[in-house]
């Protein structure tokens, strides 16, 4: 079905006129407000959703999917932070670690020519400051110096710079210097400011968060964006985050993709939550990619929701599925993942994506096109 064909069927449905009227601003390529993106969420029926999501994606990327050839560096789960929801840092972990240098540069070294990004992020450790990741991203550049570094979160990054008693502008000049190329969208869960003092009341505060991203922006550092979802948030609070969101990319344009991240609950504090439904999953995804006009890019992180979950979200706005990532992260293992062991062969993700009827596309960082 292309993209004459679903608006006709759109319109043949007899929807209410209050949809008529959302549809017509997607097809005319025209942002919807907070208060339809609020009544999508609530009201939407999710096939329309993906109609629409649908119609997004297609004008940003064709019938194209993304992926990298990947892997992660977790350099630590010892953390200063306590977060509720969290089943990866030593507060909740069965086991703690802490990796030297020396064990993070051999990972380094164990990568073959064609891996082309290293993602490293962890905990807060309280003994770490800034000149210890510096030193880190100069060492790694000098093993692979064609190798893009996506590194440190904003809620590390913030920490990390305070402790050293710079500005944002200073750190993340300086980390620059060292070899960092981009950093990560982890640690902003949820902006609402009363919803984050309940799951992650020490961690750095959203207003925090998001100047760090728009400081790199400025800098020429590029970055994601993430949302935690399916605990105790609202719909309300959702379409809030995605509109800061949406704010900060109108201003400095920095920000590569979306990727909303799943609530799992496992070995937290919030365990006796039932996790959000697949169908909810996709709804999230469809009215994120309707919402988010100015991003390029929504991400369906494989590891978190597994690889059928991953193909059925290329049909609600996803055109990225991430990267191989080498059973290189735990982050959502220990948290109950459906992938214990996250890892995937370039032919396994060529098949994963052709089996849905898309255009599998290894990409770079900044999505130019290495192989369709």
């Amino acid at each position: 079905m292309d993209t004459t064909d679903i608006e006709k069927t759109i319109f043949d449905l007899k929807i209410p006129e209050s949809f008529l009227k959302i549809a017509e601003k997607v097809f005319q390529k025209e942002r919807i407000t907070p208060e339809e993106g609020l009544f999508l969420f609530q009201k939407a029926d999710i096939g329309y959703l993906g109609m629409l999501a649908e119609i997004v994606r297609r004008e940003k990327c064709g019938n194209d999917v993304y992926y990298i050839r990947n892997f992660h560096i977790e350099p630590t789960n010892i953390c200063v932070n306590k977060c509720r929801f969290c089943s990866y840092s030593h507060h909740y972990s069965s086991r703690s670690w802490e990796l030297t240098v020396d064990e993070m540069l051999n990972i380094v070294r164990e990568q073959d020519d064609t891996v082309r990004e290293v993602h490293i992020t962890g905990a807060v450790h309280p003994d770490r400051d800034i000149y210890y990741y510096g030193e880190l991203l100069v060492k790694i550049r000098k093993i692979r110096p064609d190798i893009h570094i996506k590194a440190l979160s904003a809620v590390e990054l913030e920490f990390l710079i305070k402790k050293s008693r710079l500005s944002h502008e200073q750190g993340l000049k300086y980390l620059k210097s060292c070899g960092l190329d981009s950093i990560p969208g982890g640690g902003a869960e949820i902006f609402d400011t009363a919803i984050r003092k309940k799951i992650c009341e020490s961690k750095a505060s959203s207003s925090e968060w998001l100047a760090i991203h728009e400081t790199a922006h400025k800098l020429n550092i590029s970055s994601n964006a993430t949302m935690l979802y399916g605990h105790i948030e609202q719909y309300e609070h959702r379409i809030n985050h995605l509109l800061l969101l949406r704010e900060l990319q109108d201003r400095t344009g920095g920000f590569n993709a979306f990727i909303p991240l799943k609530f799992k609950n496992r070995n937290n504090e919030l365990s006796y939550i039932n996790e959000a439904s697949v169908l909810e999953d996709m709804r999230n995804y469809a009215v994120s990619r309707i919402f988010l006009d100015n991003f390029p890019h929504l991400k369906g992180y494989w590891p978190m929701i597994g690889k059928p979950i991953a193909q059925l979200s290329l049909s609600f706005g996803v055109d990225d599925l991430d990267g191989t990532i080498q059973d290189s992260t735990r982050i959502y293992s220990l948290a109950g993942s459906e992938e214990q062991n996250p890892a995937i062969t370039v032919s396994e993700m060529i098949a994963l994506i052709q089996q849905v009827k898309r255009d599998p596309v290894e990409r770079d960082s900044y999505y130019n096109q290495i192989t369709v």
